[in-house]
């Protein structure tokens, strides 16, 4: 990959975590506007190192690291930059598992907003989905079987990838229901700033995970999703800093989030069974989800006087 293609990757990155981290930036207003100034200014600068440095960082290292045993940790971080026939063959070997396991993550996720989770309906089709809410568990259970059945056939390996990706879905799911509620007692409750400071680290670490995952549709390469997180996650405290009721005026804004999701885990299961995708299409492809909804989200401002 050249410059330019980094460049590009680390573009898409930064603005898929940004708006894959919508509702962990209202979620993060709304409890520090609960807050004393002390508190706060915690957060904002020791908290951004914690999810910048030890989740989006740690975090998809971890992965590489565990998908590709035969390689170091120094490795498994510099390993897309190397010119070693057997380093580059150990990710190359690992990465349909890697790309099952996420892509089935990310699909999962976009069922689970599609058919079940409250929104400002932005497209046709929409709102027939959110009545269908009880299909969700057996859409999802289907794909499930599909998805293992081609892996199998391929890879166990893969199928292995897949199932964890699903457990890993419904497992991040119960963290953040969990911080819903928590969210609500933060806000109404006389919980202490430090027990909020304490929350707010779990739900980011919780949230920042999606970011993570999807990271994988644009590349490999760990130095690149730290620093297009990283960037990313400094996008999310600024929007913190503005506010909950500045974010809310985007109202399709976590529609373009859902359905860039569903575009790259997609791209992730394809690149799984075999099929090469250009490097430049998730990021080209997100750009374009994004800035239409972020258009959408404008018009529908200005119609409301906002």
């Amino acid at each position: 990959m050249d410059i330019f293609g980094m460049a590009l990757t680390v573009a898409g990155l930064c603005a898929f975590e940004t708006i894959s981290s919508i509702d962990n930036a209202v979620i993060n207003a709304e409890v520090l506007g609960t807050m004393g100034q002390k508190g706060r200014r915690w957060f904002l600068t020791w908290g951004l190192f914690f999810g910048v440095f030890l989740v989006r960082g740690v975090l998809p290292w971890l992965i590489v690291w565990l998908a590709t045993p035969g390689l170091g940790p120094v490795q498994a971080l510099t390993a897309t930059f190397s010119n070693d026939p057997s380093i580059l063959k150990a990710v190359n070997d690992a990465a349909p598992v890697l790309l099952s396991g996420g892509g089935t993550f990310l699909v999962f996720l976009f069922f689970h907003w599609l058919f079940l989770e409250d929104k400002n309906v932005g497209l046709r089709g929409e709102r027939f989905f959110m009545d269908q809410g009880v299909w969700f568990y057996a859409v999802v259970s289907v794909l499930l079987v599909i998805i293992v059945w081609v892996c199998v056939k391929i890879n166990p390996y893969m199928a292995l990838g897949t199932v964890i990706g699903s457990s890993a879905f419904f497992i991040t799911h119960g963290f953040k229901q969990h911080a819903e509620e928590s969210e609500k007692k933060m806000i109404s409750g006389n919980m202490s700033d430090i027990s909020k400071l304490f929350y707010l680290e779990v739900i980011d670490a919780t949230f920042s995970i999606d970011g993570v995952l999807g990271a994988f549709a644009f590349t490999l390469s760990v130095p690149l999703i730290i620093i297009g997180n990283g960037l990313g996650a400094f996008v999310v405290r600024e929007m913190t800093i503005r506010g909950a009721d500045k974010i809310k005026q985007y109202a399709y804004l976590k529609n373009g989030a859902m359905y860039s999701i569903l575009v790259l885990g997609a791209i992730m299961l394809t690149e799984a069974f075999g099929c090469h995708i250009p490097h430049w299409v998730s990021p080209l492809c997100t750009f374009g989800i994004i800035g239409f909804f972020f258009w959408k989200s404008v018009l529908h401002a200005r119609a409301n006087g906002q």
